[in-house]
C-alpha cells in the first residue's frame, strides 16, 4: 500500500455533492448484479493541525434508487430497508486518519439501533482547482461491503433470493475550506 502523505488544508472539507455519488451492488438469485446509489447524503471531512481528517457521513435511506421505481418502492417497504423506522444509515470513522494515495479508514456503521465495523479501502485522488467555481477540490474513492443480516435488513429474505453481502462504492468530491 502507497503511504506518500498528502497536505491538506485545516478546517471543515465540504461535499461537491454534484460531484459525488454513494454506490451499492447487491446480487439477484446468485446470477446478475442490481446497482444503484442513494441521491441523498451528508460528509464531514474535517483536518485538524496535524493535518489528519475525522470522518462521518450519513445516508438518507429514502434517497434508494435503482432507476426502476416500483423495485426502489418495495426496497424502501416494510420488507427490506424499512425506511419508516431506519431512516438513515451512518458511518463514523473510529480514528482520525492520515491521508495517502492509497489507505484504510476503518469505522462503525449504525441502521436502525445497530452498530458494526466496516473497513473501507480509499483511493486518494488528489486536490485540483476547479475552473467553474475558482476553489481547490480534493477527491477519493472508497470501497467496501457489509452483511444485510448484521443490521436485521430483509431477514425473512433467503440469501438465494438477494445475497447477504452489499457492496458499496463512494466516489466523494469535497471543496477546501475556505479562509
Amino acid at each position: 500500500m502507497t503511504t506518500s502523505e498528502q497536505t491538506l488544508s485545516t478546517g471543515a472539507w465540504e461535499l461537491d455533492a454534484n460531484h459525488s455519488s454513494v454506490n451499492f451492488t447487491v446480487r439477484h438469485l446468485g446470477i446478475s448484479k442490481v446497482r444503484g446509489r442513494f441521491n441523498n447524503f451528508e460528509t464531514s471531512f474535517v483536518v485538524d493541525e496535524s493535518g489528519t481528517a475525522t470522518i462521518e457521513a450519513t445516508i438518507h435511506l429514502d434517497s434508494f434508487d435503482t432507476g426502476n421505481e416500483g423495485r426502489d418502492n418495495h426496497v424502501r417497504s416494510a420488507d427490506l430497508l424499512d425506511v419508516d423506522k431506519r431512516p438513515t444509515l451512518h458511518f463514523k470513522a473510529s480514528e482520525p486518519v492520515r491521508v495517502a494515495e492509497e489507505f484504510e479508514v476503518t469505522g462503525d456503521v449504525t441502521l436502525g439501533g445497530v452498530t458494526k465495523p466496516i473497513t473501507l479501502e480509499v483511493e486518494w485522488g488528489g486536490v485540483q482547482e476547479f475552473q467553474g467555481d475558482g476553489k481547490r477540490h480534493a477527491g477519493f474513492s472508497a470501497t467496501g461491503s457489509f452483511k444485510r443480516s448484521e443490521f436485521d435488513v430483509a431477514p425473512g429474505v433467503p440469501a438465494a433470493m438477494l445475497s447477504d453481502k452489499i457492496a458499496i462504492e463512494l466516489d466523494i468530491q469535497l471543496v477546501e475550506p475556505q479562509a
